[in-house]
């Protein structure tokens, strides 16, 4: 048993501060045994219950982020962007966002990860594309980067093994949910990457992680204070998933609707935000650039086909078959396509993104343990969005399955998802906050 780590949990619990000195003894006890992990646990339960101060947060930040290799990315050129979603359903954002502002001289290096359950990962919807392969060491990582402008890698144990030995103790202690553990989480690997600024899209509503708007706009002011405090610029937005992002749910159909909006095509709700937050990255990279100016250069790439050349390099780069970016079709496709329709005249009042992810989840879209498998051809594509004006047995989405399901009851929930009603209907704003 560790006195220091008793003091630790002493402190938390009473509401006392800590200080960095004392959150490294916790976290490197506990990483070399000197401190049980009853101890950290118990710690980690008195900051769900009681909060942590925000210079003890910013302190264990720091912490988690030293516990392993540390990238110095702004080492290869003068401005490196960093970007970070909580998770939603048919978030496609990194698909669309990290080859646009490539395109406009912006280099991007991240890391990211796969789905669980069915929030929807980047790296399933990267490996849609027959032959990718995500650099698999910081050496490949920083020379896509330098080759491509994009740096684009899976969660690595190299990078903040603090704070993955700390979120597998919070899974089984019930204090995955504690806004301090979770900003900390998240940012200790962007301080670990060393970019030059990083922007948050951190998701709010029925289909988001966390769905209380109050806590999410605590957490995103938290983590936009830590970056900051840390040397990281840091800003977020608060984008809604009230409904799906886009039109697609799952990972080939989300990776052709990138490519439509990277072709120019304006896609509601994904081009907007991706929009957003490449003019707050943009605004950091060019400080002496007028706001109109950034506008006109990032929808000019998205119109003149820079942002999807830029793709296209980084696949080439990686080994992906660029004839699946040419033409989309060529990507992986299910056996049955299903049309959903609606049941009568109206409106579309609202569309139930938390259930269409489960079901594209439950067609093989998504997963439930880390190691399960998942299907890069199933998932759903919505036609209408909220505020949609639709015809009795107008086609509202398409399921795109495997044979084996059963179809009746998929359509029905399907169907059930979508509240179509008289009367106009209010849209949900896709940006709540701006931080």
């Amino acid at each position: 048993m560790s006195a220091p780590a008793l003091d630790c949990i002493a402190a938390t619990r009473t509401g006392r501060p800590l200080g960095e000195a004392a959150i490294t003894g916790l976290v490197g006890g506990y990483l070399d045994g000197s401190v049980p992990d009853y101890q950290l646990a118990a710690w980690l339960m008195a900051v769900a219950c009681n909060g942590l101060a925000l210079d003890d947060t910013t302190a264990l930040t720091r912490v988690l982020a030293r516990s392993g290799q540390q990238l110095n990315l702004r080492s290869l050129a003068p401005f490196i962007a960093d970007k970070h979603s909580t998770g939603g359903i048919g978030d496609n954002t990194t698909l669309v966002l990290v080859p646009l502002l490539a395109a406009v001289d912006i280099p991007v290096g991240k890391l990211t990860g796969r789905s669980l359950g069915h929030h929807g990962g980047t790296v399933d919807k990267l490996e849609s594309i027959s032959g990718l392969r995500l650099p698999a060491d910081a050496d490949e990582f920083t020379k896509s980067l330098a080759s491509t402008g994009i740096g684009l890698t899976g969660q690595s144990d190299h990078l903040a093994p603090g704070d993955g030995a700390l979120y597998a103790l919070r899974d089984v202690t019930a204090t995955v949910d504690s806004i301090p553990l979770i900003a900390s989480s998240i940012m200790s690997k962007k301080l670990a990457a060393g970019a030059s600024a990083c922007v948050l899209d951190v998701k709010t509503g029925p289909g988001a992680v966390l769905t209380d708007p109050v806590q999410t706009l605590e957490l995103a002011r938290l983590m936009v204070d830590i970056g900051n405090r840390a040397g990281l610029p840091t800003r977020a937005v608060i984008s809604d998933m009230s409904q799906p992002l886009g039109y697609a749910i799952g990972n080939a159909l989300e990776v052709a609707e990138a490519v439509r909006a990277l072709s120019g095509r304006h896609v509601p709700g994904l081009t907007d935000l991706v929009l957003a937050l490449a003019e707050l990255i943009a605004a950091q990279a060019w400080p002496d650039r007028a706001p109109d100016q950034i506008r006109r250069c990032l929808h000019a790439a998205l119109a003149d086909g820079s942002a999807l050349a830029a793709l296209r390099r980084w696949v080439e780069h990686l080994g992906g078959d660029v004839r699946q970016i040419d033409d989309p079709t060529l990507l992986p496709a299910a056996d049955v396509r299903l049309a959903v329709t609606a049941p009568t005249g109206g409106t579309v009042h609202r569309i139930d993104g938390d259930e269409l992810g489960r079901l594209a989840a439950e067609l093989g879209a998504g997963r439930a343990r880390a190691d399960s498998p998942v299907d890069p051809a199933v998932g759903i594509h919505l036609h209408v969005r909220v505020g949609d004006r639709v015809r009795a047995g107008q086609q509202m989405a398409e399921l795109h399955l495997r044979a084996a399901h059963d179809q009746a009851a998929l359509l029905q929930r399907t169907a059930a998802a979508f509240t179509v009603a008289d009367g106009p209907a209010p849209v949900p704003p896709l940006i709540h906050h701006t931080i």
